[in-house]
């Protein structure tokens, strides 16, 4: 358990620096940003608190170690003699992917992933499975081949307690990096005039009442070999504190309004948040001190008519200057001729961000006079 090794975690391109601030932030010393990610040294009780409480990061790989191979049957011998058993389990089924390059001797992914999987299934029983729940990943590069376990399983946006989700709903772990990237610590209120199924108004909220995000999910490590049930519930005993914000979802459909309802009293968020079925124009400002303002409307590519939402786009501008002094916005869209239609002064334009096929920027404003 105390052995050190490699982690990574793994964010979408554009925010590693977001990620590098929150892994710091949690107390990962060490930590270095990379492509893709963020790497630290650690041990096992960390890839279970990386998971279980970094809200940015969308995977854990545990690095568990590798060897040098030049061509497939020096692959095969020395995947025979890999301590297999340290880490994974005979008893769960494991799949195996492979990644390599030009660089290296072994360049067929094919051939080096039907070697491993023979290896594991020859020396340790495991089964092989396409289907199977771990993940053993294999990267050449360069002829060193280096193995990394999928610590996570399915996604960390993923969080287990939202079940209703509108059309295009932006991932949990998205809204996570674009509410850093506002600087937002808990303390501000925040409001989502277009909400849909709630995901900005939740993490918010769960950010702000310390609530873990992993806290009603499994992951992945919890069928390895270096899994402490008892250690791990104790990392999970926190207690989540009454938060001084508030925070505002509105939406023009009632349908969306009902849904970020329900999803905010699974989460256990129902005294904190407050949704209501409002048109952008017919937004009001809350009786509280200014926050952030927050919105993921439309871009036109997968919903609503794109000449249609400049229309949009223009109404929650005029709204926001007019009611809204003091506050900070933040608008994440495809289209900078959408974002320009607001008529908001943007003081910061955010990389492009992938997103459902597409590449997103959060325009920031300073706060509104």
């Amino acid at each position: 358990m105390d052995t050190n090794f490699e982690i990574f975690l793994a964010i979408a391109p554009g925010l590693e620096t977001v990620l590098l601030a929150e892994t710091l932030q949690a107390g990962f010393s060490g930590a270095k940003q990379t492509p893709g990610g963020v790497t630290f040294t650690g041990n096992w009780h960390d890839v279970w608190r990386a998971n279980l409480t970094l809200r940015t990061a969308t995977r854990v790989l545990a690095r568990i170690g590798g060897f040098r191979a030049f061509h497939l049957a020096q692959l095969d011998k020395r995947a025979r003699k890999f301590p297999w058993g340290d880490v994974l389990r005979a008893d769960q089924p494991i799949r195996v992917e492979v990644t390599t390059n030009k660089k290296s001797k072994i360049y067929h992914a094919g051939a080096a992933k039907q070697r491993i999987e023979t290896a594991i299934k020859e020396t340790l029983g495991a089964e092989i499975s396409a289907e199977a729940g771990i993940c053993l990943k294999l990267r050449i590069d360069d002829n060193n081949c280096m193995f990394s376990v999928d610590t996570t399983g399915e996604s960390l946006h993923k969080r287990g307690h939202k079940v209703a989700v509108n059309k295009a709903p932006m991932r949990e772990t998205l809204a996570a990096g674009f509410l850093h990237d506002m600087g937002y610590d808990g303390s501000q209120a925040v409001l989502d005039p277009m909400c849909g199924s709630g995901t900005f108004i939740l993490e918010a909220a769960e950010m702000a009442s310390g609530l873990l995000p992993g806290r009603t999910r499994n992951f992945a490590f919890e069928n390895l070999t270096t899994f402490d049930q008892a250690a791990f519930r104790q990392l999970k005993d926190h207690n989540p504190v009454q938060p001084d914000a508030r925070f505002f979802g509105s939406d023009r459909d009632q349908g969306a309004v009902q849904m970020s309802q329900k999803n905010a009293e699974r989460a256990g968020l129902g005294d904190c948040t407050q949704f209501k079925m409002c048109a952008v124009s017919d937004l009001q400002r809350p009786d509280c001190a200014p926050g952030i303002v927050i919105v993921n409307p439309p871009y036109g590519t997968r919903i609503g008519n794109k000449k249609l939402l400049f229309g949009l786009y223009g109404a929650l501008g005029k709204t926001l200057k007019e009611r809204f002094s003091g506050w900070r916005v933040g608008i994440v869209t495809s289209d900078a001729g959408l974002a320009k239609a607001t008529g908001l002064q943007f003081a910061k334009e955010g990389k492009p961000i992938p997103n459902g096929g597409l590449k997103v920027k959060l325009f920031q404003t300073a706060e509104l006079p």
